[in-house]
């Protein structure tokens, strides 16, 4: 069971993950990441501290936006990974494709 929350903050529109995003799951991720790149506002954060497991089918969404983002010159960054989520992410390489960072503090000082 996945919660996915939205809010804007400042400069900058959040998503927060809290539980598991699976097959089932991933959908509501794809929504709210989609209806923030539509809200025009550029920097786009994932809070995924509550993040327990991401399946393939998550991991697709991020990959799905990639070009988006690069396109549309949106900031999308990700933080608050576990090591075993972040280590998932290494494993496929999308550490190199997505920015990662520890905290919301290190997202903001990239879009400083």
């Amino acid at each position: 069971m996945v919660q996915i929350k939205s809010e804007v903050e400042d400069n900058f529109h959040k998503i927060i993950i809290e539980g598991d995003v699976d097959a089932s799951s991933s959908i509501y991720l794809d929504q709210a990441i989609s209806t923030a790149i539509e809200s025009g506002i550029k920097n786009i954060f994932i809070d995924c501290r509550g993040l327990n497991y991401i399946s393939s089918a998550g991991l697709g969404v991020f990959m799905s936006y990639i070009d988006e983002m690069s396109e549309n010159e949106v900031n999308f960054i990700i933080y608050g990974l576990t090591e075993k989520a972040q280590n998932v992410f290494q494993i496929l390489g999308l550490d190199q494709l997505l920015k990662i960072v520890e905290s919301k503090e290190k997202a903001k000082e990239l879009i400083a």
